[in-house]
């Protein structure tokens, strides 16, 4: 991959470049781009893809941090679209469950974030590209299971 659509890749279409809030505002693209696969395919496809895109990205990463000198650059938002597709897949979220799209958003942020029991071991304790991968993909399975409780109390009491 060339150093140009390394960093297109990276920081998600430019979003991670953001001044204010560059993982949130690559989770939300993250979020819109989630919605257009699931129009036209299953949340077993947007799965898979964040588990491509995950393989893929540790090694741009590793890659990445080598040329730039860094570890876990904020505007590397890639991690956030991994994350929050894991997350929207778990969940349930279907093209038209608007809803439960905003409450994965919203559970992922604040796994993310907050970064409770292994999430933050593995943000503080994994070396390069799978740190930075591996802490969202996990914080995306906490959340995907909060989203999936959430909409299993929905379906079951309203």
């Amino acid at each position: 991959m060339s150093n140009s659509g390394r960093k297109l890749f990276l920081t998600l279409f430019y979003s991670g470049l953001s001044k204010k809030a560059p993982g949130t505002v690559g989770s939300f693209v993250a979020l819109i781009l989630g919605f257009i696969v699931l129009y036209f395919f299953n949340p077993t496809t947007l799965f898979l893809l964040s588990i491509l895109i995950t393989v893929i990205a540790v090694k741009e990463i590793d890659i990445y941090e080598k040329e730039v000198g860094t570890h876990d650059n904020s505007e590397i938002v890639i991690d956030e679209l991994a994350g929050m597709w894991i997350a929207m897949s778990i969940g349930g979220v279907l093209s038209e469950s608007l809803l439960l799209g905003l409450i994965a958003f919203v559970f992922f942020r604040i796994f993310d974030i907050w970064k409770p029991s292994i999430i933050g071991k593995i943000d503080r304790e994994a070396p390069g590209g799978l740190g930075v991968m591996g802490d969202d993909v996990v914080a995306g399975i906490f959340a995907g299971l909060c989203t999936a409780l959430v909409n299993h109390l929905i379906v079951t009491f309203i």
